[in-house]
């Protein structure tokens, strides 16, 4: 069944996740500042996949965003998002700039945990029948 989901609400999440993963990124070297600043990384981007694709299913949103994060973080491997955040430095909140393996497990944990916040809070779209269809029936 379709979910039914407002731009509106989904714009002013990823607001609030940008917000929350500034306010983490500032939050200097503590020990829960990567891992947290991983997770709001991958819910941001279950929350922009959404945006794009608004009727998607949760599990698929939070695989493509499992997904993207992985494929950025293996990217990391290769020294190139290193490279462009040494000349663009604002790219470190999208690229990162060093390969975690434990990231990888963030990422799917953060992406499952929101499916799983959206899938309680969104709308089920209840297919209602076409006015006139239940008086035919009736006859």
């Amino acid at each position: 069944m379709p979910v039914a989901r407002s731009r509106a609400v989904l714009v002013g999440t990823a607001a609030v996740v940008v917000l929350a993963g500034l306010a983490v990124a500032r939050s200097g070297t503590s020990p829960w500042a990567d891992p947290a600043g991983d997770a709001l990384y991958a819910a941001l981007v279950y929350v922009l996949v959404l945006l794009v694709v608004p009727r998607v299913s949760s599990w698929v949103a939070a695989g493509v965003a499992t997904a993207f994060c992985a494929v950025v973080e293996l990217a990391q491997l290769t020294g190139v998002p290193a490279q462009l955040v040494g000349h663009v430095p604002v790219l470190r909140y999208a690229l990162g700039t060093t390969f975690n393996a434990v990231d990888l497990v963030v990422y799917a944990a953060a992406a499952t945990l929101a499916a799983l916040v959206d899938r309680r809070f969104s709308r089920r779209r209840q297919d209602a029948p076409k006015p006139g269809l239940a008086a035919r029936r009736a006859d």
